[in-house]
């Protein structure tokens, strides 16, 4: 296969300031780094170096996304703000999104790699994609930034191909842990596109990804919330991408299918309480790009969201890469009998029961 792949040392520029994890450090919070640092994320790249895995990949160079293609989603008074904040010396975009000097500008260069990778997909440059970037998008919605997010870059991707390359219908699968409220915010009216988030359930945003939450007048049977417990690994995981995720997705028969891909979930990570390792996101991967191939000509455009291990991320990343790549295994993740040791993995009926009421919204869509 040939797999696209965003990166530009700018992203990891991006400047969040200090924080105990993300809590400003003032009062008796000592000064650390903020919990969305360059770390994570630049230990990707250096491990698909190191295993020779990034000469697998065709490099797409990003370039800054236009005003007006941020605009097919965001308000100009919001996107006003921004820039007036980092040409000020930085800001707050909104709930828990701190930046710097210039945060912005690296915002749009973020939004404009995802947007580069969707053009290489679509226009069959590249089979599938994985855009590194960084700062995140999924939380982002029209008039405010959320949870480490600036710009909606999967959303901002999505109105760009519609609107240049004639792409119809779209499904979304986040699963990051945390609930993927940007493009349930953009698309909650739209029946061309279906978005899917598996998610822990109220991690964040606060009160938002709830099992009831399905879409409204047109867009009424096309969002989908999978709000798992805290605690559920890889058998929750997988009965998700089988019983809800296939058939919802195989109903709907998208010409694109775009993945916000977050760590978070992983089983050492700071912001979450679940148990997937990279083996499972490797499954989890695999699906999706057998569904792409079943259904869309193989169209499949993964961008980076969350996660927050240094060093667990970078495995769980590479894994990911490497299926999408169809590349044999390169290294050995160290980390995997850790947390199969861990237990908790089989699918138990707290879980089920969650996953039963999204099997049956998924039902509906056929």
């Amino acid at each position: 296969m040939s797999t696209g792949f965003v990166w530009h040392e700018r992203y990891m520029w991006h400047d969040t300031g200090s924080a105990g994890l993300f809590v400003p450090a003032t009062g008796h919070v000592q000064p650390d780094r903020h919990v969305e640092s360059p770390e994570a994320k630049r230990r990707i790249r250096n491990l698909m170096e190191a295993s020779g895995l990034i000469d697998a990949v065709t490099m797409i160079r990003p370039r800054p996304a236009t005003r007006a293609e941020v605009l097919r989603y965001h308000t100009p008074g919001y996107i006003d703000r921004l820039e007036a904040m980092s040409c000020a010396g930085g800001g707050d975009a909104g709930m828990e999104t701190p930046f710097a000097a210039g945060g912005y500008e690296i915002a749009l260069l973020s939004a404009g790699g995802v947007i580069a990778a969707a053009e290489a997909v679509v226009d069959g440059a590249v089979d599938n994609a994985y855009a590194l970037v960084r700062p995140p998008g999924h939380h982002a919605e029209a008039d405010i930034g959320k949870g480490f997010c600036l710009l909606a870059n999967a959303v901002l991707a999505i109105r760009h191909v519609q609107a240049t390359r004639g792409i119809g219908r779209v499904a979304v699968v986040d699963y990051d842990v945390h609930h993927g409220n940007g493009s349930e915010h953009a698309f909650y009216e739209d029946p061309g596109v279906l978005t899917i988030s598996i998610h822990q359930d109220n991690c964040f945003p606060p009160r938002s990804g709830a099992l009831g939450d399905t879409g409204r007048g047109r867009g009424e049977g096309y969002n989908i919330n999978v709000p798992l417990p805290p605690g559920s690994g890889r058998g929750a995981y997988l009965a998700v991408m089988e019983r809800v995720v296939v058939p919802a997705v195989t109903a709907f028969r998208p010409e694109l299918i775009v993945v916000p891909s977050g760590f978070d979930a992983g089983g050492f990570d700071p912001l979450g309480r679940m148990m997937l390792s990279s083996g499972t996101y490797r499954e989890m991967a695999a699906i999706l790009k057998r569904l792409a191939a079943d259904l869309c000509g193989g169209r499949l455009l993964f961008t980076h969201e969350g996660g927050y291990s240094a060093t667990h991320v970078p495995f769980c990343a590479h894994a990911v890469i490497e299926e999408l790549c169809g590349a044999p295994d390169r290294i050995e993740d160290p980390y995997e009998a850790i947390l199969a040791g861990m237990g908790g993995h089989q699918l138990y009926p707290h879980q089920d029961a969650v996953i039963r009421g999204a099997e049956e919204l998924a039902a509906k869509l056929a």
